[in-house]
């Protein structure tokens, strides 16, 4: 009876998950039984992990910085759009987990990948910040529009997920927005 020997560099390399860096592979994973994600679905899910992730800490950004009038309530609102965009991202990492994808929220991957444009530094007055972060919230809903049809044909379950996102994104960016917002003329 013939044996193999495996050695240590080989255990590691059959470890590693792809990019060869950051997360590794355990022998266990997709042990379980269940749906398994396409790499287009998990790849969906993705971009949408990494704009809401970007959506937090661009949020932050602007929660750090604003000044000027309506201070108090555009810092309070900034964080309720964080924590949503936390709880979300984390939603959605979790559904890829679920799905036996690997989710991937490192720093460089995030800055190389999402869709959101770049926050200014630096002080930002609150009508200002009320424009810049309306136009994040509408560019996070925008990608998982992009990517629905596709989920919602391979897995209904996580498009149901994506709904309830893009539900409560779009009331954040119609709160925010309205700060800014003059009323119509009223009809006489």
């Amino acid at each position: 009876m013939a044996t193999t020997k495996t050695t240590a560099s080989a255990k590691t390399a059959s470890r590693r998950a792809p990019g060869g860096t950051g997360a590794k592979q355990t022998r266990r994973q997709n042990a379980e039984k269940g749906f398994v994600a396409s790499k287009t679905l998990d790849e969906n899910l993705q971009a949408v992990l990494v704009d809401l992730l970007e959506l937090q800490i661009q949020g932050k950004q602007a929660h750090w910085n604003v000044v000027g009038r309506n201070f108090r309530d555009t810092h309070r609102q900034l964080d309720e759009i964080i924590e949503a965009a936390r709880e979300f991202s984390d939603t959605v990492a979790e559904r890829m987990r679920a799905l036996h994808g690997i989710p991937d929220g490192r720093s460089d991957t995030v800055a190389e990948t999402t869709t959101l444009p770049e926050y200014p530094q630096g002080e930002i007055d609150t009508s200002e910040t009320v424009d810049l972060i309306t136009q994040r919230l509408d560019a996070t809903v925008a990608t998982m529009r992009g990517v629905h049809d596709d989920v919602d044909e391979e897995d209904p379950t996580s498009a149901d997920i994506l709904h309830a996102i893009i539900e409560k994104l779009e009331q954040f960016a119609w709160m925010v927005s309205a700060e800014n917002r003059t009323p119509a003329p009223r009809a006489k």
